[in-house]
This record gives C-alpha cells, structure tokens and sequence, in this order.
C-alpha cells in the first residue's frame, strides 16, 4: 500500500490495536510530576498511576505536538514513496492541527511533489479513535487515498461525543464550568452531561443529579442519534473507571445488537483535563448534535 494514515496520541486507542495495526501516532505532551511524557499509549505512563497521582492532587499540564516532529514523521513517509493522510486532534481544542498544516507546508518546499492530506477530525478522544479506525478499514480493503478522504470529511461531524465527569474542578481549572458552578454541583452531587459540537469545541450540554442517571444519559443520547446500529463499532473512553464504562456497555447491548465495542483509557493529555471518572461514548449518528 502507497497509502499511510498518521494520527495523534489522542485517539485514545487501545496500545494493542496501535501496535497491531502499525498506526503511526505522534504523542502529544504531558508535563506529569515535574517530568515531560510523550504520550504512547501507556507504555512509559502508566493509566492508572497516572489517575491515582491526579485524585492524590497532582495537577499535570499538557502541550501540543509541535511542527518540527511533523515534518519528522512526514518526511520519513515521503521518503518511502507513501501518500500521507493525517488524522488529527480538534483544532478547537488544541494546536495540534495547526502544527501539522505549518510542517506541510515546510515538507512541500522540499518535496514539491509530496501528496499531503491533513484533517481536522474536529473530535477527541475515540471520536479520532473511531475516525482512524473506519479509515483503517477502508485503507486494508482497497479504498483510495480520495475514497478516504471522502468518506472522513462527508462522516467526520456524524460522530457523536458524549462526556460525563465525576469532578467539575477538573472543568473549571479548563474554563469549562465557573468556579460557583464547580462548588455547588460538587455539593449537590450534580454531574454535568457534555458533546463536542460541529466546531470541535467540548460544550456542556445538561446537568442531572448523580453518577447513574448520567451514565443512562449518555445510553439517551445514543439511542436518539444512532444510525445502523448493527454495523457498528461503539467507542467508549473512561478515565480509570472501568466497572462505569463496562455498565454503560451492558446497557446498550440490551438495546441493540451492535458490531462490537472497544473501550479504553482516556490517555493523560485529554484526562489532566477532564479528570478521574471521566466516562465517554462514540457513535456514529444521523448528525453532531450542536
């Protein structure tokens, strides 16, 4: 195959489905205990380590991949004659993208000839996990580069986010919520319901009382945008709470007969955001919710 599909460590994909299918995947950063870690997917940070260190009060930063590792990881597949499609993390929420479209531009000084596609998925999480893994798909059974690329940009704002938190103080140190919202609903045990809408952005939504009615939420707001269930793969992401993000998949098998499931971590850059607890759920809708 000519064809090389390129993403970033915030697909949240599973190591295991990374290294099975030979993606390439540059690591965003995140500054953990004074120290700088490039996402890999667990491999030199470990998951549950990580979240353990955030509950005990560790307040991790992150960073964006920048340019020059770009036009690293660029140049070294158009040395090998490969057409280059790079699935990236939501300009809205990162300058990742950004990064990836200035490298481009750089590769193609050099390389007049170099075919470079850059995306912006607008999503997160396994929302790019879900992108990357459909155009996996496509790419071993034949399709195009233009086929690819097609699909991504027709199917890229049908895949629906939905997000539950159990600390809204990891939202409020990222402006997401207010700092009296954060107290009150902390103190009444209120659990914000989020998606990320058309532009990429991540939007709380709606609030309900307690852990269990948002998890039967996110089960809602699947079963009212659902297309073709059955020949689905549903996404869900969890921020080190598992038992939540296997309940949430018992509960949509009782109502739909779907392709399978895959489920992970939320790595540490998207979680020292969005904190422990974090459970989310990735489908591919009739459209993005906005």
């Amino acid at each position: 195959m000519n064809i090389v599909i390129i993403t970033d460590s915030s697909c949240d994909l599973p190591l295991d489905y990374i290294t099975e299918n030979k993606i390439p995947a540059l690591g965003l950063v995140c500054n953990f205990k004074g120290k700088d870690y490039i996402e890999d997917f667990g491999k030199t940070l470990d998951h549950k380590e990580f979240y353990n260190k955030v509950r005990e009060g560790e307040m991790p930063t992150t960073s964006q991949i920048n340019s020059y590792r770009f036009v690293e990881e660029f140049e070294k597949h158009i040395k090998d004659g490969k057409s280059i499609i790079y699935l990236g993390f939501s300009s809205a929420l990162s300058g990742t993208y950004n990064s990836a479209l200035i490298a481009r531009e750089e590769v193609l000084e050099r390389y007049p000839n170099a075919d470079i596609t850059v995306i912006d998925t607008r999503s997160a999480s396994m929302g790019v996990g879900l992108i990357v893994h459909y155009a996996y798909d496509m790419l071993n059974n034949g399709f195009s580069k233009e086929e690819i690329v097609n699909w991504v940009e027709d199917n890229k704002l049908r895949v629906n986010h939905w997000f539950t938190v159990d600390d809204l103080h990891h939202l409020k140190r990222g402006g997401r919520v207010s700092s009296a919202s954060a107290i009150v609903g902390t103190l009444l045990n209120i659990k914000p319901v989020l998606h990320v809408n058309n532009e990429g952005q991540l939007i709380p939504v709606s609030k309900v009382k307690g852990r269990k009615k948002a998890i039967r939420t996110l089960l809602d707001n699947l079963k009212a945008h659902i297309v073709e269930p059955e020949n689905q793969t549903i996404f869900i992401s969890h921020g080190d709470c598992e038992e939540d993000a296997l309940y949430l998949k018992s509960l949509i098998e009782k109502e739909y007969n779907v392709k399978g499931f895959k489920i992970n971590f939320v790595g540490p850059v998207i979680g020292s955001h969005s904190g422990p607890g974090t459970l989310a759920l990735f489908f591919i809708g009739d459209t993005r919710n906005t």
